[in-house]
Parts: structure tokens; sequence; C-alpha cells
């Protein structure tokens, strides 16, 4: 893979960047915040595909504080970093996808004002964390894992405001479950992303 063959590269140079720091502290405040409105307003809402967003956003906040204690160590510190933070990724994807499951047995609708106006903004929040990061996209596992995060973030909020549309039209809770499920998958499809990388780093360190 192209990314994975300069990563080593841009990882050594990105260390001492401090503008690096500086857009890793932006993002971790815009995800403790969004973590705190959406997972009150996916309670309003009863929107599972909500409540998973909100998870994501309280990990990726987690993940962007652990990036920042590991940004000064060696590659071998950053790649075991990146596979605890992968391993994260892991375990909210199946959290969502037992909370899907749950939800398609239980069988209630959620709101779909709410879903879109928090899904909104929720993806105006992610879009500007992604592109703040583009820059970093290419460097070893652990800032790669950053992006990847923000990356599925801003897919996943697309995702919310088409099953508020299909809420909205439908007047079910499918719509709702499905874009839950996709999220599920994104993190996990991501979290084998960053194993790969991480291990690789770990047995050229």
């Amino acid at each position: 893979m192209a990314d994975q063959c300069c990563a080593g590269k841009s990882g050594t140079t990105a260390l001492g960047d401090p503008k690096w720091r500086r857009v890793l502290w932006i993002a971790l405040i815009i995800n403790a915040g969004m973590f705190a409105v959406e997972i009150a307003a996916g309670v309003a809402a009863d929107s599972r595909a909500l409540q998973a967003d909100a998870l994501d956003f309280l990990g990726d906040a987690a993940n962007y504080a652990i990036s920042l204690g590991v940004a000064g160590m060696a590659l071998a510190w950053r790649a075991r970093a990146a596979l605890f933070k992968a391993a994260t990724m892991l375990a909210f994807g199946l959290g969502v996808l037992g909370a899907t499951l749950w939800g398609f047995m239980t069988g209630t609708a959620p709101h779909a004002g709410t879903m879109g106006v928090v899904g909104a903004a929720a993806l105006a929040a992610n879009v500007a964390v992604a592109l703040m990061l583009y820059r970093w996209r290419t460097g070893d596992a652990n800032m790669r894992s950053v992006w990847i995060c923000s990356r599925n973030d801003a897919i996943g909020n697309l995702a919310v405001l088409g099953a508020a549309l299909g809420v909205f039209g439908t007047g079910r809770g499918w719509p709702d479950l499905a874009v839950a499920a996709i999220m599920a998958g994104l993190a996990i499809g991501g979290s084998l992303e960053v194993f790969r990388q991480a291990r690789g780093e770990l047995a050229a360190a």
C-alpha cells in the first residue's frame, strides 16, 4: 500500500512538529464537546446511530490524548499506542454492532428532526478535524490511526443524515439501525488496518 511505504519517513519528520500537537489539541476539544452534545441528543431522540456516533467522538478524544502523550517517543512506543487504539476501535465497532442487533429486536423509531440537526453539526465538526489532519494521513501507524478515525467519522455523519431522511420518509427505525451497523463496520475495518501497520512497525523496530 502506498501510504504504508512512506509511513516511516512521514512519521519521523512530523514528531517534533508543533502544528501536529496543536491540531491534536483542537481535535481533542472538538470531539469531547461533540460527545456531550450527541450522547444527550441520541438518548433524547432514541437514535442508535447518534449514540454510536457519540461514543465514537468519546473514543476519538481518548485517542487524540494518547497520540499527544506518545508524539515524541520512539517508533516502537508509538506503534504500541496504535495497537491499543486499534483495540478500542474494534471494541467500539463490536459494541455498536451489539446495540444495533438489540435495536432490530425492539423495533423503536427515533426522532428524525433531532437526528438531522445534530448529525449536521457533527458532520461539520468532523470535516473540520479531518481537513486539519489530512497532511499527516501517511504518517506512522499512530498518526494514521488518528486520520482513519477522523475520516470514518465524517463518513459516518453523512450516513447519519441519510438515516434521518430515511426515518422521516418511512416513519420506521430501520434506517437508523442500518447506519449504526455501517458505522460498526467502519470501526472494525479501520481497526484491522491500524493493527496491520502497527504490527509491521513493531517488527521493524
